[in-house]
């Protein structure tokens, strides 16, 4: 990376590993895959740190943006309901009602340079480069501001990797990974050398990797358990020339920062929340292959949204909804309580089932679901529509999990830290 002298002033970096738990790089560190990383842990304090509910990238990242919950930001997950109907849509950063860290910095005459920023497409203006990450479809609506698109397109700058064909090609998913990450890190070359106060760099492909190869990790016998290390070791070969631009650049490392949205594990059995309901007698569809919730029954009392969101059908909120709003309190009881008695060849299913109150709070917490189902490590809880077993399993290894994120700084935050508490802490020291 080009280095040069700069004038000595606050700022800050933010190095992103979107999916990574916190045993994991614990472990990486400590067997010297990533050296780098080691020696952060050796100088600073690494935290166990809970992500988003639930816990999937939409939610987490926007959480980490912009400091609240999604009762004050407003997304609740890659879907949501269409206002007064069952159809789902997809939220985009248009839909965040929250300030970000960069547009909090921008209104103190901050400059931020924003690379790969998960959650943030179609991109929106900032006081200097935003180039945004997953879900970004089209690179020219994914840069601001636009006049960066040529110089990323020179140096095969790609969003993400194609998610279907590497879910089912091993050997193409290596290749887009590692592609990928190139073109990022020349996109970093690139944007150091800019003039800013925030840097952030998201290295997403180890959520992907985690997704379809889960298992090469842990088996050492796995044909593809070295290049599961591999890649690791290349992540923390970008970790280290940060670090070190950012340490020659402030003379130190204060102000840096390293953070996941969520934690990993293997998949034990998908759980079919939807199949669930109906099974149990709270959901009804109007046909025997629904196309999606607008084929839900007249009478239906429950149903779940993607991934573990479930929702009841209140009269007034949705079209065909039987639930008055004295019944909805007693009925997440009953819900919540059977849930938590399922199994699986012996095995406790459902760790915990949230109410409402008890994750958001905001101005559009009402928006968000009644219940959510956080499942044991292992459990990944699905809203399909198309399921009719309540157990299954697709080709993807790999699950989201909610409690062992990770976050790295100088300073020591304390045991019970969450996703959204880093923009105040990132923000209070340019304060």
């Amino acid at each position: 990376m080009p280095l040069f002298k700069r004038r000595k002033k606050t700022r800050a970096c933010v190095i992103g590993l979107d999916g990574v738990p916190f045993d994991m790089i614990s472990r990486l560190a400590g067997q010297g895959i990533m050296p780098a990383m080691a020696r952060l842990i050796g100088s600073g304090h690494l935290h166990k740190m809970k992500a988003s509910l639930p816990e999937i990238s939409a939610v987490s990242w926007t959480n980490f943006m912009t400091g609240r919950n999604p009762g004050a930001h407003g997304i609740f997950g890659f879907t949501d309901f269409r206002p007064g109907s069952y159809t789902v849509r997809f939220p985009n950063s248009l839909d965040v009602q929250a300030p970000t860290i960069w547009d909090t910095l921008r209104c103190g005459g901050r400059r931020s340079i924003v690379i790969n920023q998960p959650s943030t497409y179609p991109a929106r203006p900032v006081n200097g480069v935003l180039i945004s990450g997953f879900v970004a479809i089209e690179l020219a609506k994914a840069v601001y501001p636009l006049t960066y698109r040529a110089a990323l397109e020179k140096i095969g700058y790609r969003t993400d990797i194609d998610t279907m064909k590497s879910r089912e090609d091993p050997e193409f998913l290596w290749r887009e990974l590692t592609e990928t990450l190139a073109g990022h890190v020349k996109a970093l070359d690139l944007l150091w050398e800019e003039p800013w106060d925030f840097f952030e760099f998201i290295i997403t492909g180890t959520d992907r990797l985690h997704h379809f190869l889960w298992d090469a990790y842990g088996d050492v016998s796995h044909p593809f358990h070295e290049r599961f290390l591999e890649y690791y070791r290349r992540a923390d070969q970008v970790i280290d020339r940060i670090v070190t631009a950012y340490t020659k650049a402030t003379g130190g490392l204060g102000g840096l920062y390293l953070l996941s949205d969520h934690g990993f594990t293997g998949i034990v059995q998908e759980v079919y929340l939807n199949a669930w309901l109906e099974r149990n007698g709270y959901l009804r569809f109007d046909r025997p292959d629904p196309a999606g919730l607008e084929d839900v029954s007249a009478g239906s009392r429950a149903f779940a949204l993607d991934p573990n969101r479930i929702y009841l059908n209140v009269s007034g909120r949705f079209p065909k909804g039987s639930i008055e709003p004295a019944d909805v309190a007693p009925l997440r009881r009953e819900i919540a309580s059977r849930l938590g008695g399922l199994s699986y060849s012996g095995r406790k299913v459902v760790r915990r089932v949230f109410s409402r109150e008890e994750i958001y709070s905001g101005p559009f917490a009402a928006q968000g679901p009644d219940l959510l189902v956080l499942g044991e490590p292992g459990f990944d809880m699905k809203g399909s529509v198309k399921k009719k077993e309540i157990f299954g399993r697709t080709s993807l290894q790999g699950m989201h999990t909610w409690d062992d994120a990770f976050f790295w700084s100088v300073a020591d935050h304390g045991p019970d830290l969450a996703i959204e508490n880093i923009a105040g802490i990132i923000l209070k020291g340019f304060s």
